[in-house]
């Protein structure tokens, strides 16, 4: 045999397409055969896999944050590029709640699905402007950590952040150390993330072993309303701005972020997935110092699933249920909070926190959640699928508009061949590809 010939290796992405069609299968005979010892596996599986997520979540979003601030000061125009890529996040934003208002106005979610008030029951936390003004600032620098608030993590590396672009050199040693630990996180998550078609076995086979297709169901036209929402704006208002704003082809973009979408799909989180989400940015052809600063960024803040479209359709949704009417200031209010608010959600599994601010802030009953928190994790995918798309977008179109774009690097983005994202040599080695006898 040839020392030239390859060994046959199975895609990323088919690899979780595997785990959907075995957590589906799994799932459906852990239900039909009432298997319990096959649904608290599942279980554990998909929440071990998640643990794992998470446990790096906040050093990860720390030193992610405060790294990309500091690489701003390496890139010309930081300020611009830094108002453009806000400015963008808002824009799309605006397009995405847009549609779910839309969308909930023409299909009336809450009609017909038989649940009553007494269906529902008040979270446990709720989200108000007040809280979350408040809750930015922490009191101390451990409780952040050990709660995982994300909000909080954020506000502390960018402070720390400022503050060595201010100290500059006197900085540069707790500068050293903080990409070297930021490597050493994003390395550690890609062993976590190369386990997700297992992780995907477990969380898709729970949700159906747990909720069947019944509860989809009675759901039926809210679910439908909000992946068909996600769907308009992650394949038509996406793709159109790309090609109109960017001037590149939208198919490309989805060939080299499509890793990362469907890591999004499975994981139900935007900063679990974020490493991956810059990696595939970069090989879009953003620039490493902006993309290590949009899209941490983005992680955080940019959630045009969670935060827009979900929060629209699901305030029409409650408040349908408990027969209230809401008049075109709502609408606008509603579009204010996904505009404004959007940060409450952070960037963890679920959109509860912008759920409650939303309805806070409408003056609905907090109830209303409790009828949601059921389809929460089906809802969930394709939201954080759409959010994370949107943070690689943006990148993309801010670069492309400041001709800072590499257009060759997008030509040939291919997330098929992401093995490792963060071994340098391999990829040094693609681009010195020997020639052959």
């Amino acid at each position: 045999m040839s020392s030239n010939t390859k060994s046959f290796k199975v895609p990323f992405w088919a690899q979780i397409l595997a785990g959907l069609v075995l957590g589906v299968l799994l799932g459906w005979l852990a239900r039909n055969q009432d298997l319990s010892w096959l649904t608290t596996t599942l279980e554990k599986v998909g929440d071990t896999f998640i643990g794992l997520l998470k446990l790096a979540v906040a050093p990860l979003v720390f030193f992610a944050i405060l790294v990309s601030i500091t690489n701003l000061r390496k890139v010309n125009n930081a300020a611009r590029l830094a108002s453009r890529t806000l400015l963008w996040f808002m824009v799309t934003s605006l397009i995405a709640v847009s549609i779910g208002l839309v969308i909930g106005l023409v299909t009336n979610p809450g009609a017909g699905t038989g649940l009553t008030p007494k269906d529902g029951a008040k979270p446990e936390e709720t989200g108000s402007w007040i809280d979350f003004l408040t809750g930015i600032v922490p009191t101390d620098v451990i409780t952040p950590f050990t709660e995982l608030n994300v909000l909080q993590i954020v506000f502390m590396a960018a402070v720390a952040g400022i503050a060595a672009l201010q100290l500059g050199e006197k900085a540069q040693p707790i500068l050293n150390l903080s990409e070297s630990v930021l490597e050493l996180l994003q390395k550690a998550l890609w062993w976590v993330i190369r386990l997700a078609p297992i992780g995907t076995v477990g969380l898709i086979g729970n949700a159906i072993a747990t909720y069947g297709w019944d509860l989809i169901g009675k759901y039926a036209t809210f679910t439908v309303d909000i992946y068909v929402g996600c769907l308009i704006v992650l394949f038509g208002v996406y793709p159109a701005l790309l090609a109109t704003v960017a001037k590149a082809n939208p198919i490309q973009f989805f060939k080299g972020a499509w890793p990362a979408i469907q890591l999004a799909f499975v994981s139900r989180s935007s900063v679990g997935t974020m490493p991956l989400t810059q990696k595939v940015t970069e090989r879009l052809g953003v620039p490493k110092e902006y993309a290590s600063f949009a899209v941490p960024f983005g992680a955080t803040t940019k959630m045009d699933g969670c935060a827009a479209i979900y929060p629209a359709i699901a305030a029409i949704f409650v408040a349908q249920i408990f027969d209230i009417q809401l008049g075109v200031g709502d609408y606008l209010l509603i579009a204010f909070v996904s505009v404004v608010g959007s940060a409450a959600t952070a960037g963890l599994t679920g959109a509860t926190v912008m759920l409650t601010l939303t309805l806070s802030t409408l003056g609905l009953p907090m109830e209303g959640v409790g009828l949601l928190l059921a389809i929460d994790p089906i809802l969930d995918m394709i939201r954080t699928a759409t959010n994370v798309a949107g943070q690689a977008l943006i990148p993309v179109l801010v670069s492309a508009r400041e001709n800072l774009l590499d257009r060759e690097a997008y030509a040939t983005a291919d997330g098929s061949s992401l093995d490792d994202p963060w071994d340098e040599k391999r990829d040094a080695q693609r681009e010195q590809v020997p020639a052959t006898a």
